[in-house]
């Protein structure tokens, strides 16, 4: 009988639940469990916490709920662990699995992987004018600087586990190695088999945000049962790359075509250039169908040398920032409201005047419950909202400037806006901004190492003699929409399912077609123009706006990729959704013309 070997998908955040590891124990007659645990904003407030406290920056998530909860079974079973809970400092999170590996009477190998941490080379990325690759900003002050991590591949997890490692731990890889590596390890891919190793970076992909493969985000929310049970993915991986994608007996959530679909599309930007480590993957052909009820297969995964490079990521601080709600409750709330803010705004303005110091270099007003992040797409309705909440950003470079605005925050409750209810709970804070600088480096520059017991292996990064190159590419031909007459006027979702992510400040958002034949017709109307324009908003302060479409014919699908559009994005951004999560809904409320048969 072929091989098949069980990879279950236990986290995919810095806070995912902690009933994903039992559950999967429980049910999922699993070879290996992965979990995740770094976005590139996590690595800022990890590098902050070790600069502290030395001997942290891991994820205590894992090391106190999952690992000490969880390691009888893990023994037991025989399930091997892979993780990037060693955030920076996969040598105290090694320590602490011990300690509490020896007081439960059990020993485990485990092995860390290291070789990602570049902070040592911070100054020298300074004093060679290293710009940021997408925006092209000079590199931030060295002393600002929290952590510095080139993302490492499967390899390095490879070599740990063919030494006997029974538990891996990494700092920052990239997520989907946390698969591929154990694949690549029991199927022995090599470092040519290209189509392989974008299939099981794919298989890696789709699992390492949890349950948003099994119905977690989905488009249709409405056909998910049992959300408070809902089943964590298990994926089930042959030695040609193809995987069939499923879920525990008995649990809650969705494996369906559309939703494996969803996450497959999830923050990629071009799908025929997904650049890892290891490979460049190509998911424009890939086929998902249904194999039986709850179960998903994922096939056609096409794979390029990769470049030689590793994509790293800085984190520093970039200035402090301030947020704070405040609530109106009445007739005119909104517009109570925005004047209350602004009013407040221009008071500390005179203040930092008044003292001479320099002005607020950013501020943002949302009116929640306005529909304040849909910019011109808002229902003018919701302007005469008797109930909002008036959300208040504001950034300087200055955490004692942003002081005044903090005490002042709380003086309308009394003096200006009637309705003003106060907010009964922890006061705003000043926090720094946790700012990302992205950079290439040669992957030679950037060895790995895995430590095992007393043995430390060297794992060198791919070099391949033939780099990927764009033109390698061949794009897809596709269909253009007919001519027709008798159009009709729909909403997007009711042709196409959506799913959104960030990358950076840039979002993308997958569209899949409910049926072939719609696919045409949604191309039709969502052109890079028509979703520039519909979208307007969110590139407010964009010095290049762009709107990228890719073709995924395989899928019935295209990707949209928005570039400069989320006004910095995560911790750097002071926007409601800078992660860009309800983009993808927002975007099937545009109106697409259809000829009226196709939709009865």
């Amino acid at each position: 009988m072929a091989k098949i070997v069980r990879i279950g998908g236990a986290g995919g955040f810095l806070g995912d639940s902690s009933v994903a590891a039992p559950q999967l124990l429980a049910g999922g007659k699993l070879d290996y469990m992965i979990l995740d645990y770094l976005a590139e904003a996590t690595m800022a407030p990890l590098g902050q916490l070790k600069q502290a406290r030395p001997d942290q920056g891991y994820a205590r998530d894992f090391t106190e709920w999952v690992w000490k909860d969880n390691l009888r079974e893990f023994k037991a079973q025989g399930v091997r662990v892979v993780t990037n809970a060693g955030g920076v400092n996969p040598e105290s999170c090694r320590a602490r699995m011990e300690e509490i590996a020896a007081e439960a009477g059990i020993s485990f190998k485990i092995a860390i992987v290291s070789g990602d941490d570049l902070i040592d080379r911070v100054p020298d990325l300074a004093a060679a004018g290293t710009t940021e690759m997408f925006s092209g900003a000079p590199f931030p002050d060295p002393k600002k600087v929290w952590t510095a991590n080139a993302y490492l591949g499967g390899g390095p997890i490879a070599a740990a586990l063919a030494a006997g490692a029974e538990v891996v731990i990494t700092g920052r890889v990239v997520d989907s190695a946390l698969t591929l590596g154990p694949l690549m390890h029991e199927f022995g891919w090599g470092p040519d088999d290209h189509d392989r190793l974008s299939a099981g970076s794919l298989a890696g992909h789709v699992i390492e945000c949890g349950a948003q493969a099994t119905g977690g985000l989905f488009t249709d929310w409405e056909d998910v049962p049992d959300w408070a049970h809902i089943g964590y993915p298990v994926i089930e991986c042959h030695a040609d790359g193809d995987f069939v994608v499923t879920k525990p007996e008995g649990t809650g959530g969705l494996v369906s075509p559309a939703a494996v679909a969803e996450q497959i599309l999830y923050e990629v930007g071009d799908p025929q250039a997904y650049a890892l480590p290891d490979v460049v993957c190509d998911f424009s052909q890939l086929s998902v169908a249904a194999e039986g009820e709850g179960r998903v297969r994922v096939s056609n995964a096409k794979g390029y040398p990769p470049t030689g490079k590793l994509k790293t990521c800085v984190t520093y601080e970039n200035g402090h920032r301030f947020i704070g709600i405040m609530p109106v409750v009445g007739r005119d709330a909104a517009k109570k409201a925005a004047a209350q803010a602004q009013a407040v705004l221009t008071r500390v303005g005179e203040m930092l005047r008044g003292r001479n110091l320099p002005p607020l270099r950013d501020t943002r007003v949302e009116l929640l419950g306005t529909e304040a992040s849909y910019g011109a797409q808002a229902n003018p309705a919701l302007a005469g909202a008797r109930e909002v909440i008036a959300r208040i950003g504001a950034e300087h470079d200055d955490a004692e400037a942003l002081g005044l605005l903090m005490r002042e925050f709380d003086s309308p409750t009394t003096s200006m806006s009637v309705g003003s209810t106060g907010w009964f709970g922890a006061r705003p804070t000043i926090s720094p901004v946790a700012q990302v600088f992205s950079l290439l480096v040669d992957g030679g520059s950037a060895a790995a190492r895995v430590s095992l017991g007393s043995e430390t292996i060297a794992v060198a990064n791919p070099a391949p003699a033939m780099p990927f190159e764009p033109a390698m590419i061949e794009r897809p031909v596709v269909e253009d929409a007919a001519d027709g007459d008798d159009l009709v006027e729909v909403e997007l979702i009711e042709l196409a399912w959506a799913r959104s992510g960030d990358k950076g400040d840039a979002f993308n958002v997958g569209v899949i077609a409910r049926r072939p034949e719609y696919l045409p017709w949604i191309r039709a109307g969502l052109t890079e123009e028509a979703v520039k324009a519909f979208f307007a908003h969110e590139f407010e302060g964009a010095s290049h706006p762009e709107v990228r479409r890719y073709e995924l014919p395989g899928m019935n699908a295209i990707n949209l990729h928005c570039i400069q559009s989320l006004g910095g994005g995560q911790f750097a951004s002071l926007r409601l959704d800078p992660l860009a999560k309800g983009k993808a809904q927002q975007l099937l409320d545009m109106k697409v013309m259809v000829p009226r048969a196709l939709v009865g």
